[in-house]
């Protein structure tokens, strides 16, 4: 997004000093869990997600290298969100008391974190209206593209193929459909030629058509950061 200053950088150093490894399948925080740590996910893929009433999982975020996750920690004893690795993952923890001296010290970062916080709301709202008013189809084209878009931030090389890393299950419970229903999705879109799939690796053949499928807008694209404050 911007360029840190080196205090910015040593900053968010400080916040990486400590690492905790994570096995695929494992969970770091289980909802309604008394919290007290916040932690940056450094190696990986992670996701939040809620259970249900009636036993189902909704799956509400995926979450990559770089994320600051269990930011709720600043607001609540207990955690509104279960937090689970996706794949073999490395975390770094740090205590709230940290995220004050930080705030404090480099207001900018902390102006930051509120836009990267602003942004997941707004994928979160794209989300939630999808579920309610999308095509099934709609929202798993979404999901594709979703994925793309973080990949791409990290790897500008990723191009148009990239590694799904998401069962069907796992894109069934962040759409609210089955699994059988994504399959089915996956191969009408395959079928009408917006993407290919081989191996595990989804290449966009047509992204202007998987996005228009979609209504999909890039929420890490168009940013307006002209009224940060400068970096100490």
């Amino acid at each position: 997004m911007v360029a840190l200053t080196p205090g910015e950088q040593a900053a968010l150093e400080q916040l990486e000093e400590r690492e905790r490894p994570l096995r695929r399948g494992a969970t770091l925080q289980r909802e309604n869990d008394r919290c007290s740590e916040l932690f940056i996910l450094r190696k990986g893929m992670m996701m939040s997600s809620v259970l249900l009433d009636d036993g189902s999982r909704q799956i509400l975020r995926f979450l990559f290298p770089g994320d600051m996750i269990a930011v709720s920690t600043l607001v609540y004893r207990e955690a509104p969100e279960t937090l689970t690795a996706l794949t073999d993952a490395m975390v770094s923890p740090f205590e709230r008391s940290a995220m004050s001296r930080l705030v404090s010290d480099h207001p900018r970062l902390a102006a930051l974190i509120l836009v990267h916080n602003q942004i997941e709301r707004a994928a979160l709202t794209d989300r939630l209206a999808a579920l309610g008013r999308t095509s099934a189809k709609a929202r798993v084209a979404a999901i594709l593209l979703e994925m793309r878009s973080r990949i791409r931030m990290l790897d500008k090389g990723s191009g148009k193929t990239f590694t799904l890393g998401l069962t069907q299950e796992e894109i069934g419970d962040a759409t609210g459909l089955t699994a059988v229903h994504v399959n089915r999705m996956l191969r009408q879109i395959e079928e009408e030629g917006m993407i290919a799939r081989e191996g595990g690796r989804v290449t966009l053949t047509n992204e202007r058509a998987l996005a228009k499928a979609a209504n999909f807008v890039d929420r890490y694209a168009g940013l307006d950061l002209g009224w940060l404050p400068e970096g100490r």
